[in-house]
């Protein structure tokens, strides 16, 4: 039986987490056709809610409220939690312990497909001279990708053991055109970005597999040669913003780590406590 994305019936409830975020926002806008219902929820209260969307303002870190924004959802595209590197505490609520209650819930009310933005970040720590696929070592580079490595573990155990099937995206950088130099080899395009979660939730069948979020760009660290049963067939590319960052600048370090490491800036971060704020 074929694995690309087959015509289907749209889901009757599907759900979105961190809706009110850059990701979710551009998301919202595409979605309409694939459910009777898109669920969104968000930490802080959403606006310009459609006819076609049910809003709901909570924690993930409460295991009470996660249980009921799961019940009666039929798949997931899990965005919410924090995008950045943050003290431990404040990602342990948001992308530990939220991650966990969605797929507790998921479990308990028999969601069998779920989305995951994870992050190019888990491997971060690997040269830029790499290429890298779903096989990759994690060597995350911040404590934000540590919390998406255990994300990730988490959905394989759950697939393992519960068979919740999971797309991990490991998501580059995604937004309107690419802000820096690295941002050309990182660079996925808004819509390619939406087409990636389509082929991610319709694909009919997905185990637990592991997708770099990334558009046709000249230069890439990333492969996805071994989910191309997922049928993602990125159109956009980095190369029309080449010219806006020359490849030679004098200001160039040949031993700067966050030209060393495909994580960037990140593998340069210090420790975050709270107490520091």
């Amino acid at each position: 039986m074929s694995q690309h994305p087959l015509p289907r019936k749209p889901f009757g409830r599907l759900l979105i987490t961190g809706a009110g975020g850059n990701l979710g926002h551009q998301l919202r806008s595409h979605v309409a056709n694939w459910a009777d219902i898109v669920r969104i929820s968000d930490v802080v209260a959403l606006r310009e809610v459609a006819a076609h969307e049910e809003a709901r303002e909570l924690d993930l870190s409460n295991r009470e409220a996660v249980m009921q924004l799961v019940e009666g959802v039929d798949a997931i595209v899990h965005l919410g939690g924090i995008s950045v590197d943050a003290p431990f505490d404040d990602l342990l609520d948001a992308n530990i312990r939220g991650t966990y209650n969605l797929y507790e819930a998921a479990r308990k009310h028999d969601v069998k497909r779920i989305v995951f933005a994870s992050s190019n970040h888990v491997t971060g720590f690997h040269p830029v001279t790499e290429v890298l696929d779903a096989d990759a070592l994690l060597r995350p580079d911040s404590l934000y990708g540590v919390t998406k490595c255990f994300g990730e573990s988490l959905s394989r155990y759950y697939f393992d053991r519960f068979g919740i099937e999971t797309v991990c995206l490991r998501i580059g950088s995604s937004f309107a055109e690419p802000k820096n130099p690295r941002m050309l080899k990182t660079f996925l395009s808004y819509r390619d970005f939406v087409e990636l979660v389509r082929c991610s939730l319709f694909t009919e069948r997905v185990g637990h597999a592991i997708a770099y979020g990334v558009s046709d760009n000249p230069v890439t660290w990333w492969s996805n040669h071994k989910t191309n049963f997922l049928g993602y067939r990125p159109r956009d590319t980095s190369i029309a913003f080449a010219d806006r960052f020359p490849v030679s600048r004098p200001e160039f370090k040949h031993d700067d780590p966050s030209l060393l490491f495909q994580g960037g800036t990140f593998v340069l971060g210090e420790p975050m406590e709270s107490a520091d704020r």
